[in-house]
């Protein structure tokens, strides 16, 4: 993986703002052989923008993920039940929405009349996603799914100058959110997602490219099972369980070819129940990948940059501090995005810090102020490069 050598290099959390016609074709479920043309020229776009705009770490925008409109907080990982079996809908479930999974939310009861309001969640998916229950064995049938990604990821990084490239899958740990009625137990059912994903992560390595593993679930599900009950001795147990998870779908991968991306939810919402990353740095830290991508640029966890004056990050790491939000639809001045990159230097080294962004843009703030977002990234990150590197 690239270090920042002779400047801060930038980089962005996977998700970004689809074109229209690209949202339209997956709202009418369009055929591979009408969908493919647009989709490879959506891709080929976006890979070209983010090298316009400086961005040296690129991906695919995440436009093999479907999405069928403009908001979508979920299309990071709905995708992924394309390309598992042993799941079926159920319709009660689906109905109730993500509210079955926030039982033990402290913040969604003190702040419950926001959240009974229309998109107090800040949005969701269209998809059916959590009225998805595992009946069956999981298996990945994704093969073809992952391999299209990357052929035209491939395609579309051909003409550009960028320094590498990424794609991003889903942790073993979100995806046992979803209810089991197959296995024996809940320990049964994550060992067997985390051999099921594992195809997909070494797929992404062995064609080239660099793995993101997204696992929001790590921190998120404090705030969603155990906060009301303050239990955070269980929810370092169930944490600690989930790196293992995490470590065994990597097992054989190399190290520096993986990042691993967490964040405390995608919705706009008060986040004062969010777990404090100085809770669970250790956890982070024993996950087998290279980088670690974290939120710093909000108002819940700017200040956790000072984490890591007390935590020493490992001989050969990197972190990717988000230094943009996609929380507000406030554009970041490229002086303050600098400042928090000075920050993380000075601390942790200016080799070992990678500019990106709190979460993925895409589907969370408009398309104009994603863009915005990326260019006062880009901006900020050559600005602290000629005060780090004068």
């Amino acid at each position: 993986m690239k270090r920042s050598i002779n400047r801060t290099l930038t980089t962005h959390a996977g998700s970004l703002p689809r074109p229209e016609d690209l949202l339209a074709l997956y709202r009418e479920d369009a055929p591979d052989l009408k969908l493919l043309p647009g989709l490879q020229s959506a891709i080929t776009d976006v890979v070209k923008r983010q090298d316009d705009i400086g961005i040296d770490i690129v991906n695919d925008g995440e436009f093999g993920k479907a999405m069928r409109r403009a908001v979508d907080f979920a299309a990071w990982w709905s995708y992924v039940y394309d390309r598992l079996a042993g799941f079926e809908i159920r319709k009660e479930n689906a109905a109730k929405g993500r509210g079955v999974y926030t039982v033990g939310s402290k913040e969604r009861k003190e702040f419950a009349e926001f959240y009974a309001q229309d998109g107090g969640m800040g949005g969701s998916s269209p998809s059916p996603i959590f009225g998805l229950i595992c009946t069956g064995p999981v298996k990945y049938i994704g093969q073809q799914a992952v391999r299209r990604d990357i052929d035209l990821l491939t395609l579309a990084t051909r003409d550009v100058q960028a320094e590498d490239a990424f794609i991003t899958a889903v942790s073993p740990a979100t995806l046992q959110i979803l209810p089991n009625e197959h296995y024996k137990s809940q320990e049964d059912y994550t060992w067997a997602l985390a051999d099921a994903i594992r195809e997909e992560y070494k797929t992404i390595v062995d064609a080239g490219f660099i793995l993101q593993i997204d696992d929001p679930a790590l921190v998120d599900i404090w705030d969603l099972w155990f906060s009301l009950s303050g239990d955070m001795a269980g929810y370092r147990k169930w944490a600690e369980f989930q790196v293992e998870a995490v470590n065994h779908a990597l097992q054989g991968i190399p190290e520096d070819r993986v990042r691993f991306h967490i964040c405390w939810g995608s919705w706009h919402g008060p986040h004062s129940g969010d777990v404090p990353l100085k809770e669970i740095t250790d956890l982070l830290l024993r996950v087998k990948a290279q980088a670690y991508s974290v939120e710093a640029g909000n108002v819940r966890h700017e200040l956790e940059w000072k984490v890591w004056e007390h935590t020493k990050l490992p001989d050969s790491k990197l972190l990717i501090p988000g230094v943009v939000s996609h929380a507000t639809n406030l554009i970041e001045p490229p002086e303050l995005v600098a400042e928090r990159i000075i920050r993380f230097a000075k601390v942790v080294g200016r080799e070992n810090v990678i500019a990106g962004t709190d979460c993925g843009l895409g589907g969370r703030v408009h398309h104009q102020i994603a863009w915005a977002k990326l260019a006062a990234l880009s901006e900020g990150a050559r600005l602290a490069s000629k005060e780090l590197w004068q």
